[in-house]
This record gives structure tokens, C-alpha cells and sequence, in this order.
């Protein structure tokens, strides 16, 4: 059903930002992209004039730090590219980025309350899960009172039952 405002918010190709993390990444993205890979190029060339390039640790430590910001600049591309500026969506009572979410493990009576939005989001003071982690992609879209199963990194199924989602307000 298009325009839900529910359906709207779960589409996985998405990462909402803030307008602040939006012009935050941007400008890393632009340095990096621009005078980061100038920086990074000259720091190569001297350390390759330096001689031997089999036992040159400034050379191979550049190339490192080349390969790092290179993935870093493929990392921020990606996600500028999928990014909307605003606040996703929001119904209460339904999981969905920009929720705080508050949730109970199986077997245990510990509750654990955080928000549900991109890493990317700096400041928040609770812990903040991404929609497209295993938790995030099990408890999107689903309702107070709901159940959700997730495998951890072992294999281990986990289930979990959703509590409260309210949208975030902030500090």
C-alpha cells in the first residue's frame, strides 16, 4: 500500500539522517574524496622515494591508510546516496527507525531500552542499533506486544518481545 507512512519507513534501502549527520558525513566525504586522496598520494609518492619498496614502512603504512579512506569514501557514498534528510515515519506502537524501542529477551526479565536509527546518528544518549542489524531487521515493523525471532553471529536464535516504540524525542 504506497504512502503508508508504516511501509514508508521500513524500506531497507533507506537511512534516515538528521540534517546535521547528513552535512556532517557530506563534508568528510567531500574531504576525503578531494584533499584527503591529494594528502594521501603525496604522503605515498615520499615514501616511495625513499627507495626499496619491500621494507619501507612509511610506504606500506600510507598504503594502509590509503585503503582505509578509500573504503571509508565507499562507505560514505553509500550511504549519502540511500539517505533522507528528516525524521522517518512514525507510528506508535510500531518499530521503525527513529523509535525508541524497548524490548524483553526470552527467558529473562531485564528490559532493554534503545534507539533504532542509522550508526550513523551522533549524541544520542541511550544505545542506538541499526535498522539493518539482525535485531533491527527482526523487530522492524512489528508491534507492542509482538514477538520476533534473530540469529546472533553463533547461530543462537534469540527471541524477543517488543515492549514499548515511541518515536525519539531526544535528550
Amino acid at each position: 500500500m504506497q504512502g503508508d507512512p508504516v511501509a514508508d519507513s521500513r524500506d531497507e534501502n533507506v537511512t534516515w539522517l538528521t540534517q546535521e549527520a547528513y552535512d556532517r558525513l557530506k563534508e568528510e566525504y567531500d574531504y576525503l574524496s578531494g584533499p584527503g586522496r591529494v594528502d594521501i598520494a603525496k604522503k605515498i609518492e615520499a615514501a616511495r622515494e625513499e627507495g626499496d619498496l619491500r621494507e619501507n614502512g612509511g610506504y606500506h603504512a600510507a598504503k594502509d591508510e590509503q585503503g582505509k579512506m578509500e573504503a571509508r569514501i565507499f562507505h560514505l557514498r553509500t550511504l549519502l546516496d540511500s539517505a533522507k534528510v528528516g525524521e522517518a515515519p512514525k507510528t506508535e506502537g510500531v518499530v521503525g527507525p527513529g523509535m525508541t524501542v524497548t524490548i524483553r529477551f526470552e527467558g529473562d526479565e531485564d528490559e532493554v531500552t534503545f534507539l533504532l536509527a542509522s550508526r550513523e546518528e551522533t549524541g544520542a544518549p541511550i544505545d542506538v542499533y541499526s535498522p539493518r542489524s539482525p535485531l533491527g531487521s527482526a523487530i522492524n515493523g512489528k508491534k507492542i506486544g509482538e514477538r520476533a525471532k534473530y540469529s546472533m553471529p553463533n547461530g543462537r536464535q534469540i527471541t524477543v518481545e517488543i515492549l514499548e516504540a515511541v518515536p525519539y524525542i531526544g535528550n
